[in-house]
């Protein structure tokens, strides 16, 4: 008798992967610019320079701004989540409830790709703030304000910050952090997350931040400093494997990150140790 799979279980799998990449899955992949249904294994992000406005004389030329033109290349790797569910296994257990397990690790292992890509790319920043030596006080966030300020960030609600669980603690015991807006009554795909908006940025924790021995590196920046690349937006496939005599539930994406303008990131270097007071 051959071994089939009924198709509404498969369609379930495929929407299911879609679902789980996009709400369990990465925090910071709508967070910086996106394109998505990219064709080949590159895509060039366009970066323009600052312009600068001039007077024109009676009857004379309009001065050009003669902006300034570059792009930055961004390559796309691909990346695989699968695992075997045992055909036996879906005899002892509910299928959906085997599957959706599959499902759940899957979107959250494909997430955490992508931001760990972002992060990476984050981490070439060369505009630091602190040594390492102390925690994430109220200092340290107007340093990060003023930095991005300095070099002239669109303060446009578009700034972000992402800080490691311990720093998370301990911007809570800021008074005016404490008493800010949540940040999912803006941004939908943070709602039920602990994230707030404080000095016109967007304060988000990340259990995925580097960390060198106690200095845990944090990180702010402009949505447009940084780009994301996608072929197509996760793809989820259930396929019999006779030799495993199991199912085989593989999801994938195809994406890459860079670094668009290394002025639009400040790293943050905290000491991962510090007592919270």
């Amino acid at each position: 008798m051959s071994v089939s799979i009924t198709n509404a279980f498969v369609e379930k799998w495929e929407a299911g992967a879609h679902v789980a990449y996009q709400q369990k899955g990465s925090k910071l992949r709508k967070t910086v610019r996106r394109k998505t249904g990219v064709s080949g294994q590159k895509l060039h992000f366009r970066k323009v320079g600052r312009g600068q406005a001039g007077k024109k004389s009676r009857h004379g030329n309009v001065p050009l701004m003669n902006l300034g033109h570059s792009s930055v290349t961004c390559t796309l790797e691909d990346w695989y989540a699968a695992e075997y569910i045992g055909r036996l296994d879906q005899k002892k257990v509910d299928d959906l409830s085997i599957s959706q397990t599959a499902l759940d690790a899957g979107g959250y292992a494909l997430g955490r790709k992508i931001d760990e890509l972002l992060i990476g790319k984050m981490d070439l920043a060369t505009n630091i703030i602190g040594n390492g030596s102390k925690g994430f006080e109220k200092g340290v966030a107007l340093s990060v304000f003023q930095a991005l300020n300095v070099n002239d960030v669109p303060d446009d609600g578009n700034r972000f910050a992402v800080l490691g669980p311990h720093q998370w603690n301990e911007l809570l015991n800021i008074e005016e952090f404490k008493n800010s807006d949540y940040a999912g009554d803006k941004y939908p795909w943070l709602k039920g997350t602990e994230s707030r908006t404080w000095l016109g940025i967007t304060w988000m924790f990340h259990t995925g931040l580097p960390l060198d021995d106690s200095t845990r590196k944090c990180f702010a920046y402009h949505q447009t400093a940084l780009g994301l690349a996608e072929a197509e937006e996760v793809k989820g496939f259930l396929d019999w494997v006779p030799d495993k005599a199991e199912h085989l539930a593989d999801s994938m994406l195809s994406a890459g990150a860079c670094l668009i303008d290394p002025e639009g990131v400040i790293e943050i270097q905290c000491n991962d140790d510090s007592v919270i007071v």
